[in-house]
C-alpha cells in the first residue's frame, strides 16, 4: 500500500483571484445588513427647494413693483431693479456667454444672466443636474404637483414606450433650435440684438407674458399643470430645454448614483422612488442624462452601502476608484457654486444691468409694443 499522501482536489489547489468576486447566484438571496446612519438628504434638499422658492418670489416681487414704478411715470414707489430675475433669461445669458467667449468683454447688457447659466452649467458638470432637483423652482412646483396628484389618486400614469420615448426627444430639439439660433449670430449681432428695446427690456415681456396672459396661453398652462399631475415630472421630463442642456453637461461628471450589488437586497425601491423613472436597481452606475442628484433611490435604501452618490477620486491602473460623498457635500458644493459665482459678479460690477432710468421711462410702459428684430435689423 503506497503511503505517499492523496492529491488534493484540483479546485483546493487553486488560488482565488483577490481582485474580482465570483458572480453571486441569479436568485441567491442575500442578508439585509440595516443602514445604521441617519438619512437627512431629503430634509436638506426640500430646505434648499424653499429657501429658492422664497428668494425667486422675492425677486419677482420686486421686479413686479419696479416695472410698476416705470409704468406709472414714477408715482409708485421705486426700488431697484433685481438683477437676479434674469436666470428666467436663459437664451439671453447663451447669447452673452458667446459674446464674452468671442470678444473677451463681459456683456453690459443681462449680464447676470450669462453668470447664471456659468453657475448651473458647473454645477451639472461637477453634481450633475443638482440645480433641476435642489434650486429650480420650476422643478419644485412641478415636483408639488405630482406629489400632489399621488396623494390624491394614490398612483401615477405612466406613458407607454413608444410615447415616452419620441416626447423625451422634444425637449433636445427644442434646445437644438435655440443653440442653432445663437450659434448663427456673430457678436456684433448679439450685440446689436441686447441693445435693441426689445433686447433691452426682454425681462419686463417675460413678466408680462404672465401678467396678461391670453386665452391660449391660460389654457396651455392649464393643461400642463394637469399633466403634471398625472404624469410624474412632466415638464422636466418632456419639454424644459434648460434642463436637456444641463443634462447633456451632466454626461461628463465625476459624479454619479453607484450600486454596490454585492450589498444591494434587490428590494427595488430604488427604482420605484427615482422621479425620473430610470432602473437603479438594474444598474451600477447611474449614467443618464435624466438623473438630477435629488438622492431620493439613496433615501429609501435600506441596505448599509448599497447606494450611495460618489465621485471618481483618482483613476489607477485596472479601473476607477470612487469616493462616496455625503448629502451635506452635494448641498456644500451648490451652495459655494452659487454664491462664488454670483459674488464674483458682483465684486467685479459685471452683475447689473445699468440703464438710465430715463431710457427705461420711455421703454417699459410700452413693452407689449417691442418687437423681436429680424436679422437684418441686428446688424445696422
Amino acid at each position: 500500500m503506497s503511503t505517499q499522501p492523496e492529491p488534493l482536489p484540483t479546485e483546493t489547489l487553486a488560488m482565488p483571484d483577490l481582485h474580482e468576486r465570483p458572480t453571486l447566484p441569479a436568485r441567491m438571496k442575500k442578508r439585509l445588513v440595516r443602514r445604521t446612519a441617519s438619512e437627512y438628504s431629503q430634509t436638506l434638499r426640500l430646505g434648499y427647494q424653499l429657501a429658492f422658492l422664497a428668494l425667486n418670489i422675492w425677486l419677482g416681487t420686486q421686479f413686479y413693483f419696479w416695472v410698476r414704478h416705470f409704468e406709472t411715470g414714477g408715482r409708485s414707489v421705486a426700488v431697484d431693479r433685481p438683477a437676479g430675475v434674469e436666470g428666467y433669461l436663459p437664451i439671453a445669458g447663451l447669447m452673452n456667454l458667446k459674446y464674452w467667449l468671442l470678444t473677451g468683454r463681459v456683456p453690459a447688457i443681462h449680464p447676470a444672466a450669462m453668470f447664471l447659466v456659468i453657475t448651473f452649467v458647473l454645477m451639472a458638470l461637477l453634481l450633475r443636474k443638482a440645480f433641476c432637483s435642489w434650486l429650480c423652482p420650476v422643478g419644485t412646483f412641478s415636483e408639488l404637483l405630482w406629489k400632489l396628484g399621488r396623494r390624491l389618486l394614490h398612483r401615477h400614469f405612466h406613458l407607454p414606450r413608444w410615447a415616452d420615448l419620441p416626447l423625451r426627444g422634444v425637449k433636445y430639439l427644442l434646445l437644438g433650435f435655440f443653440l442653432w439660433a445663437v450659434s448663427s449670430m456673430s457678436a456684433s449681432e448679439i450685440g446689436s440684438f441686447l441693445r435693441s428695446p426689445y433686447g433691452l427690456i426682454a425681462d419686463v415681456k417675460m413678466l408680462n407674458f404672465f401678467r396678461f396672459m391670453g386665452m391660449a396661453g391660460t389654457i396651455a398652462l392649464a393643461m400642463l399643470i394637469i399633466a403634471s399631475v398625472l404624469v410624474q415630472n412632466f415638464w422636466c421630463r418632456y419639454l424644459c430645454p434648460y434642463g436637456a442642456l444641463l443634462g447633456l453637461a451632466a454626461l461628463v461628471s465625476p459624479t454619479r448614483i453607484r450600486r454596490n450589488p454585492w450589498a444591494c437586497i434587490d428590494c427595488a425601491k430604488c427604482a420605484k422612488a427615482c422621479p425620473s423613472i430610470l432602473p437603479v436597481d438594474k444598474l451600477i452606475s447611474v449614467q443618464s442624462a435624466e438623473c438630477t442628484a435629488c438622492l431620493e433611490c439613496v433615501a429609501v435604501c435600506p441596505a448599509a452601502s448599497a447606494l450611495t452618490i460618489s465621485a471618481v477620486s483618482l483613476r489607477r491602473a485596472g479601473g476607477r476608484r470612487w469616493r462616496q460623498l455625503q448629502p451635506w457635500a452635494i448641498a456644500a458644493g451648490i451652495l459655494t457654486l452659487f454664491i462664488g459665482i454670483s459674488g464674483y459678479a458682483r465684486l467685479t460690477g459685471h452683475w447689473n444691468t445699468n440703464l438710465p432710468s430715463d431710457l427705461y421711462m420711455q421703454l417699459v410702459p410700452h413693452a407689449n409694443e417691442a418687437r423681436h428684430p429680424m436679422p437684418g435689423e441686428q446688424s445696422r
